[in-house]
């Protein structure tokens, strides 16, 4: 198996673990439509997962992180039906309530995991077979004493470089500012990864403004954006 060949990375807590019911939509959506769009990565099949059978057809990959309530990735996906979207996520209302975002833009190039992202792409992500891997926003985990536990470390970008295809791109959006930093120093350390600007890259028209973004910057946060490629 793939993973046996891959360098032992400590555990990543890349979320705080939070409470909370799904609602009354959030489990419809859950009861019938995750069976077709869903899967849980502790119960995945050993081996990569084979996203065209699963697509019901070959596309780019594009595989989001951290999708949140949806807001982004729903829209996102809806923008780019060409590519075949992926969002990993660790809350179940979260993907509830994307699911139900998605059913109303009438999305259907996207598909979901439940669960964290660094076995899913350890054992069930082949090497060089993603177009794009986008973590808008992460857990900032803004105490310094707890900087290690942020998603953004260099085994962690090295796991990632190594998933994605020559030419593929990591984009990452924060938007506190050492954390902006961290990443910058991180992927730019990464020597399969090249910088597509000069420092940070600007703000994508495509990326829509979330609520969350919109609330950081009425309290005086700047968002930033990395994009960085692959080499070949």
């Amino acid at each position: 198996m793939e993973s046996e060949q891959e360098p032992r990375m400590r555990s990543v807590v890349s979320y705080v673990k939070r409470g909370g019911r799904m609602t009354v939509g959030q489990q419809r959506a859950w009861d019938t439509r995750w069976p077709e769009l869903g899967r849980t990565v502790s119960e995945l099949p050993p081996g990569p997962i084979d996203f065209a059978a699963w697509f019901g057809r070959p596309a780019p990959v594009i595989l989001e992180i951290g999708s949140g309530m949806g807001e982004t990735t729903s829209q996102l996906a809806a923008a780019s039906p060409e590519v075949n979207y992926v969002a990993v996520e660790v809350y179940e209302a979260g993907l509830g309530q994307l699911m139900l975002r998605a059913e109303r833009l009438g999305v259907v190039n996207l598909r979901l995991l439940h669960g964290d992202a660094v076995p899913l792409l350890t054992e069930h992500v082949a090497k060089e077979s993603l177009a794009g891997v986008r973590i808008f926003f992460p857990d900032p985990w803004p105490k310094k004493r707890h900087h290690k536990r942020r998603l953004v470390q260099p085994d962690f970008v090295a796991l990632v470089a190594s998933r994605l295809a020559s030419g593929g791109t990591l984009h990452l959006a924060t938007d506190w500012e050492n954390y902006a930093e961290q990443m910058l120093e991180v992927c730019g350390g990464e020597p399969t990864l090249r910088n597509r600007f000069d420092g940070w890259a600007p703000r994508p028209e495509w990326r829509p403004v979330t609520k969350f973004e919109q609330r950081a910057e009425e309290e005086g946060r700047v968002s930033r954006d990395l994009i960085f490629e692959k080499l070949p």
